[in-house]
């Protein structure tokens, strides 16, 4: 069997993943090649979608490599999914906010900052799989301890967790966004249902 090219079997190994690979997951499944390789392959990728224009591009999100539709064809994948995506209500956003800029913190640290209740906004939370318990603080009563989770950084498009915007950015944010609703960062506008962002993840088996 003639051998093929690198770019193209982490192609297809990316078009074929519901989740972001890792360099050094590609690497491991491939074998015979080191990691600076499988980045320069993936930088390689990159390039080529971006010069091709494509209705999908391959970023770096959640520590690994995803295929993701640009947002100008989100409109299309919905109407073709028949769902409306569910948005974060402008409380959640804020919550959401505070955890992903002050982890590890305890919900009693969250109510402080926001002057309110916050028990229905964290079960919400962790429903949509966009924050976790991490541990208990070790002070009387041992309070849960919350920390966003990989899914929030796939969701809002962030390479990791130094790349999320400044606070100032998503003070702007919040208060632009309607009462009631508003935008999430990065240009993404909602936080999808479970089943609509495994479809985004999955860009290239929608859109081409």
């Amino acid at each position: 069997m003639e051998p093929r090219p690198l770019k193209f079997i982490i192609e297809a190994l990316l078009f074929s993943s519901d989740r972001p690979l890792s360099a050094r997951e590609i690497q491991e499944w491939i074998g015979q090649v080191n990691a600076s390789e499988v980045r320069s392959a993936l930088e390689e990728l990159r390039a080529d979608y971006q010069q091709m224009n494509r209705s999908f591009r391959l970023q770096e999100v959640a520590g690994g490599f995803q295929f993701r539709t640009r947002s100008d064809y989100a409109p299309y994948i919905l109407k073709m999914l028949k769902t409306t995506p569910s948005k974060l209500s402008r409380a959640a956003l804020e919550t959401l906010a505070i955890i992903a800029y002050k982890q590890p913190i305890v919900r009693q640290e969250i109510e402080q900052l926001r002057g309110v209740d916050v028990g229905g906004i964290l079960r919400s939370l962790m429903e949509k799989g966009l924050i976790r318990i991490v541990g208990r603080k070790n002070v009387p009563g041992k309070p849960l301890i919350y920390g966003t989770t990989k899914r929030f950084l796939e969701v809002f498009g962030l390479k990791d967790l130094d790349s999320l915007p400044r606070l100032k950015e998503i003070k702007d944010l919040t208060s632009k966004g309607a009462e009631g609703s508003s935008s999430a960062p990065s240009g993404h506008e909602t936080v999808p249902k479970e089943k609509d962002e495994k479809q985004e993840a999955q860009a290239p088996n929608q859109e081409g």
